[in-house]
């Protein structure tokens, strides 16, 4: 028996009945030989870690504050890191796969644009102007990201359950209470990856705009305060231990209706007074005009495109699809950097080193 199949065992004779089996995975796209050492799901797991660039780039890219100038406010890696962390530790208490889950939150955002959600709808915007029946939306580039752009175009080959999860991760700003009342997920690691991702961003959000002085402790609601927790640390725990204590040996997620209430009051006092604050609004505008005028140059220059293009396009949907993947795979620095080389003068040298 190969180390793989004694873990394989082992999960069939530990995890809870609801769990995602590695030996039942309904496989990858491509057929492989399996590893002697690691399941299907380990093996997802350690190809984005050690293979997916768009993985790494995901340093350099804005969570919700642009062009911080605060060292430890968070970027869109650290967001993926905490929530893995906390899908994890989620699953582990309810007896469910934890590398699947591991692999479904490393990979949930590997396809967010520069500069957070700003950048992505931004690129929705001006991608439909050049081909009406497109759009852009984060987590269905993050799928595109692993089965088509990586490797040069051959993909990550991963797991159906892993692709599965990666596309179903993202809620947008709706209540969560919405999701436990009809949400029916491919798997419950997916599950716990949805609902891990809001854990961490209402959290991390909140403690990033405390940091950036975007909000005071006395504006936060009473609410959120007295049945979250009055530190970072107490809101994710509470939450965390309240998600396994409501899911254990069940086939669906839950959480409790006044901590699911407390959590939708964050949400929405973030979205006011965060996502929507005017300093936030105004750099939005800004990065509204570097990812439109990219888009446009790539679209319309011919010298720009071909300095991006491996081929010609056929057409112009083709020719959109090509200029949207490679604005969507930006940094942030380097979106910054590629429009003051083409939209604004050359400096001296001598001003430039000042």
């Amino acid at each position: 028996m190969t180390i793989r199949e004694q873990i394989e065992q082992r999960e069939r004779e530990y995890l809870s009945s609801y769990a995602t089996l590695s030996v039942e995975s309904a496989g990858r796209r491509e057929r492989e030989e399996p590893c002697p050492v690691r399941t299907i799901f380990q093996r997802d797991r350690d190809r984005i870690i050690h293979l997916c660039r768009a993985f790494r780039r995901l340093s350099q890219k804005t969570q919700v504050f642009i062009a911080a100038r605060e060292d430890h406010l968070r970027t869109r890696l650290s967001h993926t890191l905490e929530v893995s962390q906390i899908a994890r530790t989620i699953a582990k208490a309810l007896r469910l796969n934890e590398d699947l889950t591991e692999a479904i939150a490393l990979a949930h955002d590997v396809g967010h644009t520069p500069f957070g959600h700003a950048g992505e709808s931004s690129l929705d915007e001006v991608y439909r102007h050049y081909d009406p029946e497109a759009h852009f939306a984060h987590h269905e580039h993050s799928l595109r990201v692993v089965d088509v752009l990586e490797r040069e175009g051959k993909g990550l080959n991963l797991s159906q359950e892993t692709r599965e999860g990666i596309i179903f991760h993202s809620k947008g700003m709706g209540d969560i209470k919405e999701d436990f009342a009809t949400l029916q997920a491919p798997t419950l690691e997916a599950m716990v990856v949805r609902v891990s991702d809001r854990i961490a961003y209402i959290n991390h959000d909140l403690d990033d705009g405390l940091r950036a002085g975007i909000l005071c402790p006395e504006q936060i609601p009473s609410i959120v305060i007295g049945i979250l927790g009055a530190t970072h640390s107490k809101r994710v725990g509470t939450m965390v231990c309240d998600v396994i204590e409501n899911s254990r040996e069940s086939p669906r997620l839950n959480m409790s209706a006044e901590i699911v209430e407390a959590m939708d009051v964050q949400k929405d006092f973030l979205l006011e007074k965060v996502y929507e604050a005017p300093q936030l609004q105004a750099e939005a505008a800004k990065v509204s005009g570097i990812i439109q005028e990219l888009f446009r140059l790539y679209m319309e220059e011919e010298a720009a495109f071909e300095e991006i293009a491996i081929q010609a396009p056929s057409n112009s949907q083709e020719r959109a699809r090509v200029v949207c993947d490679y604005v969507a795979g930006m940094t942030d620095r380097f979106a910054r950097a590629q429009y003051i080389r083409h939209f604004l003068p050359s400096g001296f040298s001598s001003f430039e080193e000042q």
